[in-house]
């Protein structure tokens, strides 16, 4: 963790956001949009690159295309909680989309992940009540 020159921790609030490289803007969005059901809060297109983020809850995912930007399957992982797990499995399931993990139960959650078309790994997330 990086600490200030009295060598106090920095106070860190929250993750302002997490990005994944893509090859393919258009081939990104029908995955995030179409199969994973999300919707583009910000599309900023720049000289030499490409900005869309999905604001989820009190986070922000992004995919982005620019220089130096390269997708790779074991980098970042985003898990996004969702409302219906079992349905969820199903629709990406309907959609051919490739599971890399699980799915799986821990004693706090349902879990699996899948890859975006560039390898990337994005998790389905369901927690338990509280009470179970």
């Amino acid at each position: 963790m990086a600490t200030k020159k009295n060598n106090a921790p920095r106070k860190i609030n929250e993750i302002a956001f997490s990005c994944y490289p893509v090859t393919d803007m258009t081939r990104a969005r029908k995955f995030y949009e179409g199969v994973l059901g999300l919707k583009a809060t910000l599309d900023h297109k720049m000289e030499n690159a490409h900005w869309v983020e999905y604001d989820i809850g009190s986070g922000t995912l992004a995919i982005g295309v620019a220089p130096g930007m390269n997708p790779n399957k074991d980098g970042c992982c985003v898990a996004l909680e969702v409302e219906d797990f079992e349905g969820a499995l199903s629709e990406l399931r309907a959609a051919n989309v490739e599971f890399n993990f699980g799915p799986l139960e821990t004693p706090v959650c349902h879990m699996a992940f899948v890859r975006d078309p560039d390898g990337n790994s994005v998790g389905i997330h369901k927690r338990k009540p509280e009470d179970s």
